[in-house]
């Protein structure tokens, strides 16, 4: 398929945004786009125009489409039918490179970096600064690095991005595409991985940009965030438009409604409390990465309760649920399941009947190339085997018996999962971790990257799991999402827990008032029984 670059003839009228702001001609069009992946149509007929000085998002469940049509505007997916057309002389289009080339920077989902590399050399990644020929080592460390001080976010230029966290990561592409001058950028959910000041950071860039004249295509689940940046709202549902709508006219509740194609209330399903003598099925004493703190951090969760784990990025959330797997072996303390020590390795844990679904999905979830049967089952290949021989009959019931009950749409369980949608990638990994009916489930970033739809899903499963007896421990960024699933919240700040709380008339400026060191320790926690994580 050719792309199309094309000067556009005549000049449209600038359109006015929610905030008065002037929204220029169109930068880049698509013209009754259609794409297919074998069997299954991801667009049909799609007509939209993303225009100079304006941030467009993109809206809808998993699968409507959304990043596809983003890839297909980044020239990173052809379609087969229907032109892309880009202000410019006409010429042939050879994606991804010579988008690029076009002024149009992607984004991507699934973060693209070379993890060998420094974060400077990442952010410069293709248009290194070179002296003679020759890459400009010095160059290209004060260009990144001025970058990185004009973004105001908190980098080390010359740390290697393998050892950065998922939100350090991503911020390492956005600086990407701002350091190409693009003309149009793509970000396909940017902020997943970001905390509420990160997320603020990042509007504040984007506004910068489109000042500039630069167009942003917004693709997110977060419809907060939506309607706080956007000019222009595009619905999708099913690889078609819905609606474009000027976003001043839009409120959550009517994007929920057209996303879905019925009615609804974004709402947490209503809390059912354990009894307050439920047995304690986890309890942990003195967790630690240094036998230098004697106390540790020390929690007990009770049968059918859910405990929220609420803090900002660096807090120590995610480090606290690889050590109570035993995914990150502790200095010290002890985790002890239904009476008795889990052991030292994430496999003692599992069998003991302790789960964990980690933050990334992508790098420790799931093996992205592997069919959907493997993933679900091969933690449980034990169990399926006969004679040293895996069933294939009792794998493939299994598998389609877990994707039933946890609404995976796909065509087949043979299919690789790297082909679903974010919500249903996320419900293999919950299906992984509960075929043997875990008695604790550690859930890190649940809802990660999963539209609205498969959001009211997870947290109705979430809510059934505990009913049926299972503790559960849930990790959010999102902090109404702690406050509207948990019983109690635990909130946590430089690897210490400062704050115990029952989720009775919980307020989100208590949860964040702790967070940010703006509350004191609770009475009853002295300095000298600090919870630490080191």
């Amino acid at each position: 398929m050719v792309l199309l670059m094309s000067a556009r003839q005549g000049v449209a009228e600038p359109l006015p945004d929610s905030e008065g702001r002037g929204v220029g001609d169109p930068l880049i069009e698509v013209v009754g786009v259609a794409k297919h992946f074998g069997g299954v149509q991801a667009l049909k007929d799609i007509s939209v125009s993303i225009r100079s000085g304006s941030v467009h998002a993109l809206v809808g469940e998993n699968g409507a489409g959304k990043s596809t049509l983003g890839r297909v505007l980044a020239g990173a997916v052809r379609p087969n039918h229907g032109p892309v057309l880009i202000g410019g002389p006409p010429a042939r289009h050879h994606p991804p490179r010579d988008a690029i080339r076009a002024g149009v920077a992607l984004i991507a989902q699934e973060l693209e970096l070379v993890p060998g590399l420094t974060v400077a050399q990442n952010i410069m990644l293709g248009h290194e600064p070179r002296t003679r020929g020759l890459v400009s080592r010095a160059k290209l460390r004060e260009q990144a690095s001025q970058i990185i001080a004009d973004a105001g976010f908190d980098l080390a230029a010359d740390l290697p991005v393998g050892e950065l966290k998922v939100a350090e990561r991503q911020q390492v592409e956005i600086l990407r595409a701002i350091a190409r001058n693009a003309r149009v950028i793509i970000m396909d959910e940017p902020t997943t991985a970001l905390t509420v000041t990160e997320v603020e950071k990042l509007g504040a860039i984007i506004r910068n940009v489109v000042r500039d004249g630069v167009a942003v295509v917004y693709v997110s689940h977060n419809l907060k965030d939506v309607l706080a940046l956007a000019d222009t709202i595009t619905v999708m549902r099913n690889g078609s438009i819905v609606k474009t709508t000027p976003a001043h006219g839009e409120t959550e509740h009517s994007l929920v409604e057209a996303i879905l194609g019925r009615a609804t209330d974004v709402v947490f399903p209503p809390q059912k409390r354990p009894s307050q003598d439920a047995p304690v099925v986890l309890s942990v004493t003195g967790l630690g990465h240094s036998r230098a703190h004697d106390r540790g951090i020390t929690l007990e969760l009770r049968r059918g309760e859910i405990l929220g784990v609420a803090g900002l990025l660096g807090s120590g959330r995610s480090t606290l649920a690889r050590m109570l797997f035993q995914a990150e072996r502790p200095g010290s303390g002890e985790v002890i399941l239904d009476g008795t020590p889990i052991g030292h390795s994430p496999r003692k844990a599992f069998n003991a009947g302790l789960a964990l679904l980690p933050e990334d999905r992508r790098e420790l979830g799931l093996i992205m190339g592997r069919s959907i049967t493997e993933n679900l089952t091969l933690p449980h290949l034990g169990q399926l085997s006969r004679a040293g021989l895996v069933d294939r009959g009792r794998t493939a019931q299994m598998a389609e018996q877990l994707m039933t009950d946890l609404g995976v749409s796909a065509p087949s369980p043979r299919v690789a999962v790297d082909t679903l949608s974010g919500g249903n990638q996320q419900k293999v990994l919950f299906g992984k971790c509960l075929v043997r009916h875990p008695k604790v489930l550690i859930l890190d970033e649940p809802t990660r990257g999963v539209d609205v739809g498969a959001k009211l899903n997870i947290y109705s499963l979430i809510q059934r799991l505990a009913q049926e007896g299972a503790g559960i421990i849930v990790i959010s960024s999102e902090i109404e999402e702690v406050l509207g699933l948990a019983h109690r919240v635990l909130v946590m700040r430089g690897g210490e827990v400062v704050a115990d709380l029952p989720n009775e008339r919980l307020e989100l400026s208590t949860v964040m008032q702790a967070a940010f060191g703006l509350e004191t320790r609770e009475p009853h926690a002295q300095p000298d029984q600090a919870q630490v994580i080191a």
